[in-house]
């Protein structure tokens, strides 16, 4: 097995995520309460107990789901110490921060405070903008340039490339609109509108990408012990302010989810296991590299069906 640790993106989170993991593994438990010693609220509680709108919400979603998935991880590596290592990490959006965090750039804590950092600035980006997203799903490679096009002329952005099917287009939410309906008339029949607080990875992000680079350039970032296929590259960066650029230019940059997994499997990877909530990163996998082997830790019964 030649893994690469994938981890999950907003929207995967769930009201009682990681409560297992907790009552059952130390190595979680630990996790979770450091969270709530280092953000200065319950954030295991709202995990556990909810409620969903709260959790949904940006400012508690992006660290919800790190403090998740880093709990997943803790307690897969307490089950299985050296004897499952990463040959590359990824993460969708703010999963990056758990793929930094699982190669080493930062500790948990400071992990933690630059995501709830970079979760209010795009939350204030949010109310300062009226913003809208859309998933667009066509397997036909000849749509994409379809796509692209429209948008551009609508000036909206293409948010996420997520698999051959699936790209998600974001800008202000007119814009959106107007975009949406040209796709349909273009013969683009299935498009969803997402239930999301504004438009993430758009050009109505660039003022909380610009927010976070102070605060990357104060951060005591190491290089990743791991390669980490950044969101915006779709490859590992080569120096410590490569990555901090690259991480203040995700939040307004496209997602280039559907290249970062095949250049790691281009690389020699075999097996992608998804830390998190969820299993969205499974299902985008399956519908761009089938052959690839996919596990996901996100219980107990998830972590003690694994095996080597």
């Amino acid at each position: 097995m030649k893994p690469f640790f994938a981890f999950s993106g907003q929207g995967a989170q769930a009201v009682g995520m990681g409560k297992d993991l907790y009552e059952k593994y130390p190595a979680a438990k630990a996790v979770f309460d450091e969270a709530d010693a280092t953000l200065g609220y319950k954030i295991s509680e709202l995990c556990f107990e909810g409620p969903a709108e709260k959790l949904t919400e940006t400012i508690y979603c992006q660290p919800a789901i790190y403090t998740m998935s880093v709990a997943c991880l803790e307690a897969f590596r307490s089950r299985f110490g050296e004897s499952v290592l990463p040959m590359a990490c990824a993460g969708l959006s703010l999963g990056e921060y758990g793929a930094l965090y699982a190669a080493g750039t930062f500790n948990f804590a400071e992990g933690l405070k630059l995501l709830a950092r970079r979760a209010e600035l795009m939350d204030k980006a949010c109310n300062e903008t009226r913003g809208a997203m859309a998933s667009v799903i066509s397997r036909e490679r000849k749509d994409r340039m379809v796509i692209k096009e429209i948008c551009g002329g609508c000036e909206v952005d293409i948010a996420n490339y997520n698999s051959p099917a699936q790209v998600v287009i974001s800008g202000d939410k007119a814009q959106v609109i107007r975009a949406i309906k040209l796709l349909q008339e273009k013969g683009l029949k299935k498009i969803i509108p997402l239930n999301v607080a504004g438009a993430f990875h758009s050009r109505l992000m660039k003022s909380a990408g610009v927010g976070l680079k102070p605060v990357l350039n104060a951060a005591g970032l190491k290089m990743p012990t791991t390669p980490v296929y950044h969101n915006l590259t779709a490859a590992p960066a080569s120096t410590l302010p490569e990555l901090k650029t690259n991480l203040a230019g995700q939040v307004a940059g496209s997602v280039r989810w559907e290249e970062s997994v095949t250049a790691m499997v281009e690389a020699g990877a075999d097996t992608m296991i998804e830390f998190g909530p969820g299993n969205v990163l499974t299902g985008l996998m399956r519908r761009t590299l089938p052959d690839v082997k996919c596990f996901n830790i996100n219980s107990v019964e998830t972590l003690e069906a694994f095996e080597l």
